[in-house]
């Protein structure tokens, strides 16, 4: 097949090396970049916290550039969303991580049943920009205290409108992979610039869940992975 992987860099190149490996043509239209703000998270690990809390492996790469102040921290509580994050994490050297089953509620209910009583002091959450408001409204409704820094903001990646039109001179894509709501709203907004249905430019959106669905447009074939994960997303092909 022909897959359309939208990611951001550097783990647009990852996805494309799993679908090439399991035969597809992986194109490449990271749609978000990532700017990190390492010296916000250096500041806030300074700050007293009984546990670190990421909800994306992105967060994970802002901790990386930290370098030697991450190196006290890392026996700290790490409750991470998903297997992605949490092996990401690992490979930085937490040694305490607790995984979530992939979405922010599920990681505040995964957090509350971690700790006997209430924690003696806030959460640290490393958090993107924008982001969903799942876990820390979780959170809030169990009375647990945290603190919100974000560490990195997603941007848009500016393309001209015939770009797109020209990824189809090889014909309409079997398959485009869209991971985040943000996401979804850029591509939709290219495929207007580019006066491109959805439906014209590629038979199936794939969708890591059901509120980015929502974001694509009206004649776009969606489809929304069974968990949200990569794995899933990979397995709709």
């Amino acid at each position: 097949m022909r897959v359309l992987v939208t990611r951001p860099r550097p783990a647009v190149t990852a996805t494309a090396l799993k679908l090439e490996a399991i035969g597809h043509e992986a194109i490449l239209l990271p749609l978000m970049q990532a700017e990190h703000l390492a010296a916000a998270v250096e500041t806030a690990l300074k700050q007293s916290h009984c546990a670190i809390v990421l909800t994306s492996a992105e967060a994970t790469r802002v901790l990386a550039a930290v370098g030697h102040a991450l190196e006290p921290h890392l026996a700290t509580p790490l409750f991470c969303v998903g297997e992605a994050t949490g092996r990401a994490a690992a490979e930085l050297g937490f040694t305490d991580i607790h995984v979530g089953p992939g979405t922010g509620e599920g990681l505040a209910e995964t957090i509350a049943t971690s700790f006997a009583a209430r924690p003696p002091e806030p959460l640290l959450y490393l958090a993107g920009s924008p982001r969903s408001d799942g876990l820390e409204r979780a959170l809030r409704l169990r009375g647990i205290d945290y603190r919100t820094v974000e560490c990195y903001r997603m941007t848009p990646v500016a393309y001209r409108a015939d770009e797109l039109s020209g990824l189809l001179h090889a014909g309409r894509f079997d398959a485009v992979l869209l991971y985040s709501g943000e996401a979804a709203r850029q591509f939709a907004a290219l495929l207007s610039q580019s006066r491109l249905s959805a439906a014209a430019f590629s038979r199936r959106y794939l969708c890591l869940s059901a509120s980015i669905a929502e974001a694509v447009p009206p004649d776009a074939a969606a489809e929304v992975a069974a968990m949200p994960d990569e794995e899933h997303l990979l397995n709709l092909l």
